[in-house]
């Protein structure tokens, strides 16, 4: 299982808010599957923004998780990114690649 980083901005208004019920319903599912590691709102941005810790076998299986949330059903993604994560450092650290750590084993003694 590889690591992904998603972030996701939203519009304001009704429709984010009669459809946030649905959206936090299939995060708490995605956390029973073991998709969703972590997630919550980013403070400070001018939009409403998510930001995700997902695990998955492919950049795939994130975009068909993210493409069945409320949230994307509706078209209240505005813009999305995901990104392979490979966490060297922390709570993740465990379930790092090994890969970078060790490069960084050889750079730094």
């Amino acid at each position: 299982m590889s690591f992904f980083i998603v972030t996701m901005t939203h519009p304001d208004g009704d429709a984010w808010n009669k459809h946030l019920a649905a959206h936090v319903h299939y995060l708490q599912k995605l956390v029973e599957d073991g998709i969703l590691r972590a997630s919550g709102p980013l403070k400070g941005l001018p939009r409403r923004s998510g930001f995700l810790i997902m695990s998955a076998a492919s950049r795939q299986e994130v975009e068909a998780a993210v493409s069945q949330d409320p949230f994307a059903l509706e078209g209240l993604i505005e813009s999305l990114t995901i990104f392979e994560w490979d966490p060297l450092f922390g709570t993740f650290a465990a379930e790092s690649s090994g890969e970078v750590a060790a490069l960084l084993a050889k750079a730094v003694p």
